[in-house]
C-alpha cells in the first residue's frame, strides 16, 4: 500500500510527492476533508497504473483511471468528478502540467432523482423523537436549511438571536451566505449556548480550550483561539489532536452522530422514506416554496449558485402531482 502519512525531511531533501500535494491544497485553504480526499485518489491513481510516477503518465492514463472508475466500478458521477477534480489539481497545482483535454474519458451517468422530502407533519414527528444537542441541530437543518456540517461547524459569533439569523461561512463553494433562525430555537440555543459557555471556561481554567482559526487568524491573533466569539456552536465532548498542526484543539461534534440519530428518530416515527439529516434541507426548501416564497428567495437561503438547483423543489410541492385530479376520481 502506499504510505500517504507525511515524512520528515533531511535537510535540503525534496518533499515527496503526496506531501507536495497536501501542501498546495493548504496554500489554498481546502478542508481537512478535501485534503484527504484528493490524496486518496491520487494514490489510487498512481496504484492503478502499477505505481509508475505522474511525471511519467499523461493524458491518456488519466482517461484509462476515470473510465475504469465509471465502467468497472460503477461510481456516481459525483464521484468521478471528484476523482478528476484531484488528478487535474496534482498535474496542475503540483508537477506544473498542463493535460489537453480529456475527451475519451467514459463518463459515469448521473441520474435525475427528485430529492426524498418530509411532509411538515413528518418533519416534525422526526424531530420530536429526538432530544438534547440532536434535537436542537435537527431544528436547525429544518427550520434554518442548513447542511449538517454547516449547522456543525457554526461558531458563536455567526449565531444572531437578536435579529434571528445565522450566517454560515466558507460552505459549499467557499461562499458566506445568511439564513433565518426559527423563533422556535431562540429559547433552547439560549440556554445550549450558556451551558457551553459554562464548560468553554472551565476548559479554558484547565490549560485548554481553544479551537481551530481559519486561515491565518491565529498567527495575527495568537489569543482569539480561546475567544468566547469563535468558539463551535456544538462543540464534541472531548479536544482531540488536529492532523494538520499536531496541536491539540476543541472541534465540532461529528458528523456520524447526527446521522445516527436521524435514523433512529426516523424508525421510531415509523416512517418508511429514506430520511437523511439533508432530508431536511430538502424539506425546509420544498415548504417554502408551497408556503408562497419566491424561488430567489429560497435560493439565497439555500446557497444554491444556480437557480435551476432550487428549482427542482418544485417538482415535489404539494401543488404538483397532489393537485391533478385523477380521472378515476371524476
Amino acid at each position: 500500500m502506499l504510505d500517504v502519512t507525511p515524512t520528515p525531511l533531511k535537510p535540503g531533501g525534496t518533499p515527496r510527492l503526496l506531501d507536495q500535494l497536501r501542501h498546495q491544497i493548504r496554500l489554498r485553504h481546502y478542508s481537512i476533508r478535501t485534503e484527504q480526499a484528493y490524496v486518496g485518489w491520487v494514490r489510487r491513481f498512481i496504484i492503478f497504473h502499477g505505481r509508475k510516477h505522474p511525471r511519467l503518465m499523461g493524458a491518456p492514463e488519466v482517461e484509462a483511471f476515470l473510465s475504469h472508475l465509471a465502467s468497472e466500478r460503477n461510481v456516481a458521477s459525483a464521484t468521478q468528478g471528484q476523482a478528476l477534480s484531484a488528478v487535474m489539481f496534482l498535474y496542475k497545482a503540483v508537477l506544473k502540467i498542463d493535460l489537453p483535454w480529456l475527451s475519451n474519458v467514459v463518463r459515469a451517468t448521473r441520474p435525475r432523482r427528485l430529492p426524498v422530502v418530509l411532509t411538515q407533519s413528518e418533519a416534525r414527528a422526526v424531530i420530536g423523537h429526538m432530544q438534547g444537542v440532536h434535537w436542537l441541530i435537527a431544528g436547525l437543518l429544518y427550520g434554518s436549511g442548513l447542511r449538517v456540517l454547516e449547522a456543525l461547524r457554526l461558531r458563536v459569533k455567526d449565531v444572531d438571536l437578536k435579529f434571528q439569523q445565522l450566517t454560515v461561512r466558507d460552505g459549499k463553494g467557499g461562499k458566506d451566505r445568511v439564513t433565518v433562525l426559527p423563533a422556535a430555537l431562540i429559547v433552547p440555543l439560549t440556554v445550549h449556548l450558556e451551558r457551553v459557555r459554562e464548560q468553554h471556561e472551565l476548559a479554558v481554567a484547565r490549560g485548554f480550550g481553544g479551537v481551530e482559526l481559519p486561515y491565518a487568524l491565529e498567527r495575527k491573533y495568537p489569543r482569539a483561539h480561546l475567544d468566547w466569539a469563535w468558539q463551535y456552536v456544538f462543540p464534541a465532548t472531548t479536544a482531540s489532536v488536529d492532523p494538520r498542526s499536531g496541536v491539540r484543539r476543541q472541534t465540532h461534534m461529528v458528523e456520524e452522530s447526527v446521522q445516527r440519530a436521524v435514523r433512529a428518530a426516523v424508525r421510531q416515527a415509523g416512517i418508511i422514506k429514506p430520511a437523511s439529516p439533508h432530508t431536511f434541507r430538502h424539506s425546509f426548501a420544498t415548504h417554502l416554496l408551497e408556503a408562497g416564497y419566491d424561488i430567489r428567495t429560497v435560493q439565497e437561503l439555500l446557497g444554491h449558485k444556480d437557480v435551476s438547483t432550487t428549482q427542482i423543489y418544485t417538482h415535489v410541492m404539494q401543488k404538483g402531482a397532489n393537485a391533478v385530479r385523477s380521472p378515476l376520481d371524476r
